[in-house]
């Protein structure tokens, strides 16, 4: 082995030594400068978290939270997944799902290395958004060779999120709505916008079936009293048929049957 493939000694800091909104991460006690994110990355990055958010299954996401993978190595994926948890400090170990954005000013030797420390530590998934040339997202896994998903093509994480993602919807805003929105009908207990459709049908004939039957009970109640011979005024007509109460319309046709009085029908 050469010296230029040796590891590097470990520097001289802890992840315990770096704060929140410091703008380092760690590898072997080195730091690494993070630099601000571009227009592109920073809203290309946003879109992406909020479809691996909303999955169904994911009870916790979060946008460059720290990773104390070691005591030593401390890494923030642009978006990560992992277990909900109320401590304090740096997440411990590494996220099951890590995902970054490369676009301009990539530090490619820096993200090989984040990309092992990241496996290494107990991620399942890396997925590296490329964001010059074509559409494509690298995915990375502990002990198997790199595939490339392209444009069209989607993204899986088993047991991680429930739903594919569209290679598309990391990208593009509309693609990424509509991945959105399929995941939250899916927290609301749908299973996909023509459920909801389908049961607004449904509670619409419902309300038909109700409606019809309170008109029905009215016309019962009118009949009634008129082939008693009992005369109701045009409000007391008007009050009966605006009434929508298929139980008050019951209890009004059984007084239409009792009463002499047209005048005690609403007693």
């Amino acid at each position: 082995m050469g010296e230029s493939d040796s590891k590097p000694a470990s520097g001289p800091f802890r992840a315990d030594q770096l704060h929140d909104g410091d703008r380092y991460e760690l590898s072997n006690g080195h730091p690494i400068y993070c630099v601000p994110a571009g227009p592109e990355r920073g809203s290309r990055s946003l879109t992406g978290a909020a479809v691996i958010a909303s999955d169904p299954d994911v009870e916790w996401a979060g946008v460059d939270v720290g990773f104390s993978v070691t005591p030593e190595t401390l890494r923030a994926p642009d978006v990560a997944v992992a277990a909900p948890t109320a401590a304090r400090g740096w997440r411990e170990g590494a996220p099951p799902l890590a995902v970054e954005y490369a676009g301009v000013g990539q530090d490619e030797p820096d993200l090989r290395v984040k990309i092992g420390e990241l496996l290494a530590g107990g991620s399942s998934y890396v997925w590296v958004v490329r964001l010059i040339g074509p559409r494509r997202v690298e995915v990375h896994r502990p002990g198997q060779p790199m595939q490339v998903c392209g444009s069209g093509d989607d993204l899986t994480a088993p047991g991680i999120l429930r739903n594919p993602i569209p290679v598309d919807a990391l990208y593009d805003r509309a693609a990424a709505d509509r991945a959105v929105l399929r995941n939250l009908l899916q927290r609301a207990g749908y299973d996909g916008l023509e459920a909801v459709r389908a049961e607004g049908r449904d509670e619409g004939r419902d309300e038909g079936r109700v409606e019809g039957r309170g008109e029905d009970i009215a016309e019962s109640i009118l009949a009634l009293l008129e082939d008693r011979g009992l005369a109701i005024s045009a409000a007391a007509r008007q009050r009966i048929a605006a009434c929508r109460d298929p139980d008050q319309l019951k209890t009004w046709l059984l007084a239409a049957a009792r009463i002499t009085d047209p005048a005690r029908l609403f007693d």
